[in-house]
């Protein structure tokens, strides 16, 4: 066989040995070469290896870094639920290498002042390299047309409200000059979407919900169903790239599908939970799944898993959003949404993927697209999501026949529970490399000091500028 790339004699930092690895060219028993920090060289079976300490990879898939676009690590103002250290050491466990952080904090980060004064307050304490999403301001729409690369790319929009949503539109005008402003500005709007006009005329007519069963017809698919077809007219008038979020319908799914074959530049995310657990489970086990949008029907997890396996949604979220136990423990209608999730994204997926009989490699494969190269390319993430020579040495390790039960010990988020707890996972992470160095190991633990840093964007270039 010939080499993946072409090999360098001079010593390596790290020899990744004997492993699957998951390329952009697809699956091959290989070995990694790393050096300063990036993947020199992707070397065949077989091939002579260079001198350097090794890492034995043999009986394990050999991924790239994987990316959550999609955390609330809760940095400034409520790092009572969550630390940046302890959910970078959550990303890191479940193999994640890369995060891009929400801007519901408080004070909520609604200009370039406030991200730089978050990245400011992170720096040195993140395991993962980072971005972030700079949130959308309805009452200052107009900013995200002159909105600086290097401190965001992408704004989060707020189509409807809850416990951790600083600023809602509820204005149609506010949304439209948005929408407008964004695509002067080249800047990808991120939205959760749902219809807040629809959730407040259900509860004038039934009020607030008394149960968990409750609880999805209280927040129901009409909301996202109405909000996405308000996207889909006003990406088609102005052009705007726009993400869809969380989306939690068959409906959802079906019309951002056919927005994307007629050309518009929309894209969507589904989230580990939505493909895990179904309305049935809220009813049963209550506020664990208590989530904004609500967990739907069995049919459409189905339909999100057809857009997984079809290549029709373009990232995987783990909404990543922690709340204490007290907090969770409210009555239905005060229990906050959001469940800690980007240490069991990846591995829930993968256990999904094995459960529905699809073999190894393509799963791998499915993993290193949602979680590598689609939101690398989304969110202008150079050198990350893919396993080449020049990208960031970022790697991860995963097992993917190792049978075991999550329980409360295992995770790393600071809120201490997970709505996967007693959760048998097929598959596991035992190794997360990150910049080149073995940063995390399921026997070992943490190595090192935090190597994460914040990436920021390709700075706008004079003729945009003009």
């Amino acid at each position: 066989m010939e080499p993946l790339s072409t090999p360098n004699p001079a010593p390596a930092d790290l020899i990744v040995e004997g492993g699957r690895l998951v390329t952009p060219e697809g699956v091959r028993n290989g070995t990694v070469v790393i050096r300063d920090g990036r993947v020199s060289t992707l070397l065949a079976a077989g091939e002579p290896l260079p001198a350097g300490p090794r890492l034995d990879a043999r009986g394990r898939y050999v991924l790239p870094g994987l990316i959550d676009s999609h955390v609330h690590f809760r940095t400034p103002g409520l790092e009572y639920k969550e630390t940046w250290e302890h959910g970078s050491r959550a990303a890191l466990a479940g193999g994640v290498t890369t995060v891009v952080d929400m801007p519901n904090t408080r004070p909520p980060s609604l200009d370039e002042a406030g991200i730089s004064a978050k990245a400011d307050r992170i720096a040195g304490r993140s395991w993962a390299d980072y971005r972030f999403h700079i949130g959308a301001d309805p009452d200052h729409p107009e900013l995200l047309a002159d909105l600086d690369p290097r401190i965001a790319t992408s704004a989060k929009v707020f189509m409807a409200g809850h416990h951790t949503a600083p600023v809602v539109f509820r204005d149609g005008e506010q949304l439209r000059r948005a929408f407008a402003a964004a695509a002067r500005g080249g800047v990808r709007l991120v939205l959760h979407a749902e219809d807040q006009h629809v959730f407040d005329l259900l509860d004038v007519s039934s009020g607030a919900p008394d149960s968990y069963g409750q609880y999805e017809p209280h927040r129901p698919r009409s909301g996202g169903i109405v909000a996405v077809a308000h996207v889909v007219r006003l990406v088609r008038e102005y052009g705007t790239k726009a993400h869809i979020l969380h989306v939690s319908s068959a409906e959802e799914a079906d019309l951002l599908t056919a927005a994307a074959a007629e050309g518009l530049p929309l894209t969507f995310e589904v989230t580990g939970h939505h493909l895990s657990f179904t309305h049935d489970d809220t009813t049963r086990r209550g506020p664990r799944t208590r989530l904004s949008p609500a967990i739907r029907d069995s049919r459409d997890q189905r339909r999100l898993w057809q857009a997984v396996l079809h290549g029709q949604a373009v990232t995987l979220g783990s909404d990543h959003a922690p709340h204490t136990v007290e907090e969770k423990n409210r009555p239905p209608a005060e229990a906050p949404p959001g469940l800690p999730g980007v240490q069991e994204l990846a591995t829930a997926v993968w256990t999904g993927l094995h459960t529905r009989g699809v073999e190894p490699d393509e799963a791998a494969l499915h993993l290193a697209r949602l979680m590598g190269d689609g939101p690398a390319r989304l969110f202008d993430l150079p050198g990350k999501g893919r396993l080449e020579p020049g990208a960031d040495a970022d790697l991860a390790l995963l097992d993917p026949s190792e049978r075991w039960q999550f329980s409360a010990r295992d995770v790393m988020s600071l809120c201490g529970w997970s709505a996967y707890e007693g959760w048998t996972f097929t598959g596991r992470f035992t190794t997360t490399v990150k910049a080149g160095h073995v940063s995390w190991d399921v026997r070992t633990g943490f190595a090192g000091r935090p190597q994460g840093h914040w990436l920021q964007g390709a700075a706008r270039s004079l003729e945009v500028a003009r």
